[in-house]
């Protein structure tokens, strides 16, 4: 007998669901331990989180009863003023997830060829199905550096119409050389010689420069965006301002592609505590390098720390979490192992990622207790509560 699920869209009952971060709460209530007993490192969350600023701007909002300004014009005006673009090339989201979602539903027909190289974000291949796209997939080099070549040739047979980029990429941590988004920026394909798509997500780029007041220009590769016609740049304020739990994000791109995701975002779609913290976060900068400065000097003591222990190949980073690979045993069960004393870090279920864990950089007591943790693992002792 029919039913409702024979209306529905097809293409989406063989979706496989994207995996997210379980919350602290249920992680708590699931392992039988107090939140503050919880070591939160498998998100890529700030340790630190949300500026002063921040904080007392979102106590002060005296209209969260009224709707939020669907332009989102003192937050975009703001932004420009950080990140050196028109306000115009500036479109904020529900974090930079929903300037994916968007940007694929502007450009995606059902079949066209979207390509990533993974071990990616998976919300790329991820948002590419739900808009019955089809994600094809380019993995990195054993180094985890782009096959340039290789995408090159997929995007040419299959007519892409977009490839994302992360850079520094998510989960391996390593940056893109501007030399070879440049290549990319500028290749045709089909008959027409139609450009590509490329949106490059630098959502971890504020923990790879030099974020000093005095610098020439943002890091990255945003102040390109206008120059090309067919380039796109994602950013959060989730990592680098400690603001993951208001999801905001936003895109920079050409007039051209902005007048056209206006048509099609929801109007209010970023919360107005979102914009409010936003715009304090914007104005607290120095507070906020001062965290990402101190982040960055964790990673660095981590990497050595890490290196150190004879069952994981840790790799360099130039975001807030180190990819390690786990040479002796299983990666899964090192990852249980720490998960049963509250230490919480990244596993990955994929073929490619499998011997991997993915450590968030948190701060120094967080990182003292996964070391002393791991010690325990590496020495085959029982990992002792703290």
């Amino acid at each position: 007998m029919p039913s409702i699920a024979d209306r529905m869209r097809s293409h989406i009952a063989d979706l496989e669901p994207y995996t997210p971060i379980v919350p602290l709460d249920v992680l708590a209530e699931r392992l039988d331990l107090p939140i503050e007993r919880l070591v939160k490192l498998d998100a890529n969350e700030n340790p630190y989180g949300p500026s002063p600023r921040a904080l007392a701007a979102l106590a002060r909002e005296p209209y969260y009863a009224i709707y939020p300004d669907p332009d989102h014009t003192r937050l975009r005006a703001a932004l420009s003023a950080y990140i050196g673009q028109p306000a115009a090339r500036i479109i904020c989201g529900s974090g930079a997830d929903e300037i994916i979602d968007l940007l694929l539903r502007l450009f995606v027909e059902p079949n066209d060829v979207v390509i990533d190289c993974p071990p990616t974000f998976g919300m790329y291949a991820f948002d590419t199905s739900v808009c019955a796209g089809q994600a094809l997939a380019v993995p990195r080099r054993a180094d985890f550096t782009l096959d340039i070549d290789g995408i090159e040739r997929a995007a040419m047979e299959s007519q892409a119409k977009a490839i994302f980029l992360a850079s520094p990429n998510n989960p391996t941590g390593n940056p893109a050389p501007p030399a070879e988004i440049e290549q990319l920026l500028n290749l045709r394909v089909g008959p027409q010689a139609l450009p590509v798509l490329i949106v490059v997500d630098e959502a971890y780029i504020e923990f790879t420069a030099d974020n000093s007041a005095d610098r020439q220009q943002s890091p990255g590769v945003s102040y390109w965006v206008g120059a090309y016609d067919n380039l796109v740049v994602l950013r959060t304020f989730s990592k680098w301002a400690g603001l993951a739990g208001l999801r905001v994000g936003y895109g920079l791109m050409p007039e051209a592609i902005a007048v056209q995701l206006w048509k099609i975002k929801q109007p209010y779609n970023v919360n107005l505590a979102a914009q409010v913290a936003a715009i304090a976060s914007l104005e607290d900068l120095d507070y906020l390098r001062g965290n990402v400065a101190r982040i960055v000097a964790e990673r660095e003591r981590l990497l050595v720390a890490l290196q150190e222990l004879p069952f994981l190949l840790p790799y360099p980073s130039a975001t807030n979490f180190i990819l390690c690979r786990v040479t002796q045993g299983d990666a899964l069960t090192v990852k249980q192992q720490l998960e049963q004393q509250g230490i919480l870090v990244r596993y990955y279920r994929t073929p490619l990622l499998r011997d991997y864990i993915r450590i968030s950089v948190g701060a120094p007591e967080h990182n003292d207790r996964l070391l002393t943790a791991l010690q325990a693992v590496a020495e085959g002792a029982p990992v002792k509560g703290q």
